[in-house]
């Protein structure tokens, strides 16, 4: 009998929702009300030196306007959403000696650590700039992924996690088409996992005065909460960088999960769980 075993989400789903927004600016704050409103998780790269002071007020007119580490740490404490290294003071990482760029990437996920008490390894790279040695700096500072900024404007499944490659931007003239193509390409999830990453800053949705926008996409994906793993980008990397883990029998017949989490597997139409350190013989379930 002809195999087929493809990756599935969490509770069996064949897509995946996420979002990347950058800088820590007070908009995120709506931003994330936005998010919470639908259900759905993001992540949040955050520049640690350059939070503004306490009580800040700014000038009239400005538009990106830092959080204070006070308001920051407010708006992520509970964890829903991750933090991630967007670099300590926001610079062109790869026009950087190494050591320089170390210490930018370094010092900010210590900073993070210590004002959230969990572990931060994330990234995305300040002005979406990297070069071969960027990606090798980041790696040595325990980096598991940085997200950049060229968008590919489709749904595969991210291979290279230090050069992460989101779906598009919020702006992207055809946001709304992609996510429509997305929900209803392969609506059954019989075909291989997707995954749908967006990014972007929240205080353009202030500049641009077009909330309404990120209102209505999320509303939209939100119709679809039951064919929709709504995850952090750490979440996503981490579930599928274990199921790359998981061990399969010469014949494809027995399936071992090593890892710690639960994996979904759709084999031959039908989807089957593994829990942590099981051993399952797929060919029981035809």
């Amino acid at each position: 009998m002809k195999r087929k075993m493809l990756m599935r989400f969490p509770g069996g789903l064949a897509k995946a929702l996420t979002f990347s927004y950058d800088d820590g600016v007070e908009q995120d704050e709506r931003l994330v009300s936005i998010l919470n409103k639908y259900g759905m998780k993001g992540t949040f790269n955050l520049n640690s030196g350059c939070y503004a002071e306490p009580g800040r007020v700014w000038e009239p007119g400005r538009i990106h306007r830092p959080l204070s580490g006070d308001r920051v740490y407010a708006l992520f404490r509970d964890g829903v959403h991750e933090v991630a290294v967007h670099s300590l003071t926001h610079p062109y990482l790869d026009e950087l000696p190494a050591a320089v760029a170390a210490h930018e990437v370094l010092t900010d996920r210590v900073n993070l650590e210590r004002q959230f008490g969990r572990l931060v390894r994330g990234m995305a790279y300040p002005i979406g700039t990297y070069s071969d040695e960027t990606v090798e700096v980041v790696k040595s500072c325990g980096i598991a992924y940085a997200r950049t900024t060229k968008e590919t404007q489709d749904f595969k499944i991210p291979t290279d996690w230090l050069r992460l490659h989101p779906t598009c931007r919020h702006s992207h003239p055809q946001l709304m088409e992609l996510a429509e193509k997305f929900v209803t390409t392969d609506p059954e999830g019989r075909k291989q996992a997707k995954l749908f990453f967006l990014w972007g800053h929240s205080y353009e949705f202030e500049r641009d005065d077009n909330w309404q926008l990120i209102e209505d996409f999320t509303a939209y994906m939100a119709q679809y909460a039951d064919k929709l793993w709504y995850a952090t980008n750490i979440e996503i990397r981490d579930y599928v960088e274990d199921y790359r883990r998981m061990i399969a029998s010469a014949d494809g017949h027995l399936l071992h999960n090593p890892t710690a989490r639960t994996l979904w597997v759709e084999y031959n139409g039908r989807v089957i769980t593994i829990a942590p350190g099981e051993t399952k013989n797929a060919e029981e379930f035809f």
